[in-house]
């Protein structure tokens, strides 16, 4: 794969060199963890924002053991020859630097190319890779997909079962409670049926014979008479 050459400078724009300061500091905080995982080496990374604020790694419990093992092995080597030992481990972190920069640039560029981007300098051959890569991430995303199409449905059934069983209950316990209700409805028809024949038999009917206008007027005083052939009394006659 070719790679076009990247000058190194300072990003003039402020958003895009702090997404890029974001970027490449998870990137080496990364790496420091996998070199104290697959090397078992101490590892200690200590970066500082351009606005100041601290971003740190230890690979062991403490940061401060060690900044206190790297200080007591530098006092151990004073004497020895400092100014060879000082020049070897800076240039062994120039080169280790250069080779993370390189890293995370040609990770930039794969992803650039990925996203459709800056694909004017690739070759029939790279742009084959890149197709092949973008064929297998959709088919990884279609599978996915389908996974969760498939537990959302099983969910929904899983649901529709439960509603169904609670419906049957519900159902049965309604048609327990009908025959209590048919009973109750009939004993209240016939109480109310009965009230309304003692409240018929509570009234007092009087039969009068006469001429109509004779009942609208007053009874008279009834004065009891004997007879001489009966033990009865008659009224007077109006």
């Amino acid at each position: 794969m070719v790679r076009g050459k990247t000058e190194l400078r300072r990003i003039e724009n402020a958003t895009s060199r702090q997404v890029t300061f974001s970027k490449r500091r998870n990137g080496l905080l990364k790496k420091a963890f996998e070199l104290s995982v697959l090397c078992d080496a101490q590892v200690a990374l200590i970066v500082f924002s351009p606005r100041g604020k601290l971003y740190e790694f230890a690979s062991s419990s403490s940061m401060q053991e060690i900044i206190a093992r790297y200080r007591k092995h530098t006092a151990d080597r004073q004497g020895e020859n400092p100014s060879v030992e000082h020049e070897e481990d800076l240039q062994h972190l120039l080169h280790e630097t250069e080779y993370l920069a390189k890293k995370i640039d040609f990770l930039e560029a794969s992803k650039r190319k990925l996203l459709g981007e800056d694909l004017g300098s690739c070759g029939m051959e790279e742009l084959q890779h890149i197709e092949q890569q973008l064929e297998r991430s959709v088919s990884i995303i279609r599978a996915r997909k389908m996974e969760v199409y498939t537990e959302q449905i099983q969910r929904l059934k899983d649901k529709e079962s439960l509603l169904t069983a609670e419906n049957a209950i519900l159902r049965e316990k309604y048609k327990s409670l009908e025959p209590a209700e048919k009973v109750a409805n009939e004993g209240n028809e016939r109480d109310a049926l009965c009230g309304e024949g003692s409240e018929k038999s509570d009234v007092e009917t009087e039969l009068y014979i006469g001429l109509p206008e004779s009942r609208a007027k007053p009874d008279p005083p009834v004065f009891l008479q004997p007879t001489t052939n009966t033990s009865t009394y008659m009224r007077p006659r109006t």
